[in-house]
């Protein structure tokens, strides 16, 4: 008897399991056969790295506008704006609202000839109804797409949170040409990605209150897994043919709704994680299930510590250029303190995006906060070359961008050189977890530190936990003061940031997208040979050094100090400039 009870309670597990495998882990994740996930990361073009902008509470030209002017009087960088909905006249149009965004044509052209990049929000929706675009009631036009089968086939329109309305069919070429040809409308103003939102992952029919994870598409029965692999894999490829410097922004890891990944990592030039709140820790949160809300955990946080986890689970899983909002997407009033640590830690990450709803003029808020903010977007900007790097490797099969340490809590390396530990929590102090080796205080580099030790220290408002690697050789972008690595002076060079310990090499994949310049040097006793291989460009070394040199020499050539080569004695910095009309660019450095 106790042996016939162990075989039926087999068998029912053995069909439950079954049934979860086919309703939820196969259609939903795509677990095992997503291999989709297992491509390598795309070329992220270098302005992409650059900062972010955007808000969701006012959503106008004008609005734009005045942040932009802003930005620019306080000498803030923002190199992308992001126009979240509502843009269009309904969901989705791609006819831009007017009443919201003036004169579009003109608009364009002139956030164009500022340098800035544009982004617009998108979905793979076509509404029946639209809650707060300028036209609401669209059942007629929803119903002729559907009667042209450029819809996913439905019975009713799915609800999502912004309306009701049906799924662009992907695998439809005469619907393709169709939602091709609508896009094109702002295709034709020049902008530079989508911001691809998360609806796909509502794929579903509803058998009564349960959603079933397939629809029926053109080409027969599909997955909520799949529909999700061809709205970003598309989207991201149709951008390309209209431009090559194109970017689509998804997500990867959202908590844990979809462990795998949302977006396939080859189709994931730039990726977020979701919305978070404008909170260090969030007990619960809310997730919206057709018309019912339903209070559920979440490895118990969806605030900023929600927004590090997700970002270091992304870059486990592959994923390159990850970032979140910074200070939080929602909320009532953004604590200062939490917004100056989210743009620290953003600053160390690969995707820089202030932006969500709150003040985010920064002049209307704290002057430490507009300071401290400042600093740190102009030390992201400073990265974009250390960080493209990183870019073409992970194109290429090899290292990304962020690697999480098993060693000390959210602990990571941000590429072979900075390791970086996040504050957390609303307090100063912090303990770092610093692995074997010898490393340097970012923020104060005279004193080497030896590694296989903890430091339990506080860090002021403007500084963060950020070591980095004694023999590194980091390419750097400086324009300005604020971060103490150069000033304006350095502007049209490419700062070279060297701690040299025996030898290295770095390979600089200049931003300009030409060229590629091998740098390495080998230190012996009394003596440092630097050597520049590849494109010339412009450059400033600054090579730490705590005795101020004989005499420096350039490809035979003894240098002049104080014309090209001087010593910040204050820094233990040996600081050379030199244009790019040098021979074989050999450095031969005699202390």
């Amino acid at each position: 008897m106790k042996r016939k009870a162990l075989k039926i309670a087999a068998w029912v597990l053995a069909t439950l399991g079954v049934v979860a495998y086919f309703y939820w882990i196969f259609p939903v994740w795509g677990m095992p056969f997503n291999s989709q996930r297992h491509g390598n990361p795309p070329l992220t073009p270098p302005w992409a790295l650059e900062c972010w902008l955007w808000e969701d509470d006012v959503n106008t030209s004008d609005y734009v506008d005045e942040l932009l002017v802003g930005y620019k009087k306080n000498d803030i960088p923002v190199r992308t704006i992001i126009l979240d909905s509502p843009w269009s006249l309904r969901y989705n149009d791609f006819e831009i609202d007017t009443s919201l965004y003036k004169k579009p044509e003109q608009w364009f052209k002139k956030l164009q000839d500022n340098d800035y990049r544009v982004v617009l929000w998108m979905t793979t929706m076509v509404n029946s109804y639209s809650k707060d675009t300028h036209i609401k009631e669209s059942n007629d036009w929803y119903q002729e797409a559907m009667d042209n089968d450029f819809l996913v086939k439905s019975n009713k329109p799915n609800k999502w949170w912004k309306g009701e309305g049906g799924f662009i069919d992907y695998t439809n070429d005469n619907a393709m040409d169709w939602w091709r040809g609508l896009q094109q409308n702002v295709f034709d103003l020049g902008i530079d990605g989508w911001k691809l939102d998360g609806t796909a992952t509502l794929f579903w029919n509803q058998l009564g209150p349960i959603p079933i994870f397939y629809k029926r598409t053109s080409k027969g029965i599909m997955t909520a897994r799949t529909y999700m692999d061809h709205y970003y894999r598309d989207e991201y490829q149709h951008g390309l043919t209209q431009n090559p410097e194109f970017v689509t922004l998804s997500r990867s890891i959202d908590r844990g709704f979809h462990p795998e990944g949302f977006a396939p990592i080859d189709a994931s030039p730039v990726n977020w994680v979701g919305d978070q709140k404008h909170e260090w820790v969030t007990n619960e949160m809310i997730l919206e299930s057709g018309n019912e809300n339903v209070d559920i955990a979440l490895d118990g946080i969806q605030g900023y510590e929600s927004a590090i986890k997700s970002i270091l689970k992304s870059a486990e899983l592959g994923y390159n250029i990850v970032g979140s909002d910074v200070a939080g997407f929602s909320g009532k009033t953004i604590p200062p303190r939490l917004y100056m640590r989210w743009t620290q830690f953003s600053t160390f990450c690969g995707l820089f995006m202030n932006g969500g709803h709150g003040e985010r003029r920064l002049w209307k808020r704290t002057e430490e906060e507009l300071e401290v903010i400042r600093k740190f977007s102009w030390l992201h900007t400073e990265l974009v070359p250390y960080m493209y790097h990183y870019v073409v490797t992970a194109h290429n099969g090899g290292r990304r961008l962020q690697t999480p340490l098993k060693q000390g809590k959210y602990h990571y390396m941000f590429g072979d050189d900075f390791l970086v530990a996040p504050i957390y929590q609303d307090s100063k102090k912090r303990t770092v977890t610093l692995p074997k080796g010898q490393w340097r205080y970012f923020f104060n580099d005279n004193e080497p530190i030896e590694g296989e030790v903890d430091i339990e220290r506080e860090f002021p408002m403007d500084e963060f936990p950020v070591y980095i690697k004694e023999g590194a050789i980091v390419p750097m972008d400086i324009k300005r003061s604020y971060t103490g690595l150069g000033n304006e002076d350095s502007d049209g060079f490419t700062t070279i940031l060297v701690y040299p310990q025996s030898e290295n090499s770095f390979i600089y994949y200049h931003t300009d997208t030409k060229g590629k310049t091998t740098i390495s040097y080998k230190k012996t006793a009394g003596s440092l040979k630097l050597s520049l291989e590849g494109t010339k460009f412009s450059h400033l070394l600054r090579i730490h050094s705590n005795s101020i040199p004989e005499s420096v020499s350039l490809d035979g050539k003894l240098l002049e100090k104080e014309v090209s080569w001087n010593f910040d004695d204050q820094n233990h910095k040996l600081v050379i400039r030199n244009g790019s009309g040098y021979g074989k660019g050999v450095y031969k450095i005699k202390f």
